[in-house]
């Protein structure tokens, strides 16, 4: 009778441990997943800051570029901001949702080239935090 239930509490202790090793292994996919999302995304951001520079550069031939390079920021921006519920992720989204903020209302006040230094070292960060 000892042996038997030593043999239950032997497999229902085996079974704990497999639902916590199986739950363990899916919260770390999930972590590792979400990490890959905000990479990508980092990098297609990071796309998005070049072709920045590169409309700022070419403002006086196609203004229109600098509002599709931010626009594409921003929504690049919302696809992190969606997956993941990291705080430095979070707060370098912020960063650099701000910095697209300000170049958005300078080129709106006239700026025609404007500086777009926060918007690059805001992205760098967003892409430090993303790095597995």
């Amino acid at each position: 009778m000892a042996t038997s239930r030593r043999r239950r509490i032997t497999i229902a202790a085996a079974a704990i441990a497999a639902v916590g090793l199986t739950a363990g292994l899916t919260t770390g996919c999930d972590a590792v997943n979400k990490a890959l999302d905000c990479v990508s995304t980092a990098d297609a951001i990071a796309d998005s800051v070049t072709e920045l520079q590169q409309a700022v550069e070419s403002a006086a031939n196609d203004p229109t570029q600098l509002e599709e390079s931010l626009t594409s920021i921003d929504k690049n921006l919302d696809k992190i901001g969606d997956k993941t519920d990291n705080a430095d992720v979070n707060k370098a989204v912020d960063d650099l949702q701000q910095a697209v903020t300000n170049v958005r209302d300078s080129v709106r006040n006239g700026d025609e080239t404007p500086d777009i230094t926060p918007v690059t070292d805001a992205a760098g960060e967003l892409t430090k935090v993303c790095t597995p």
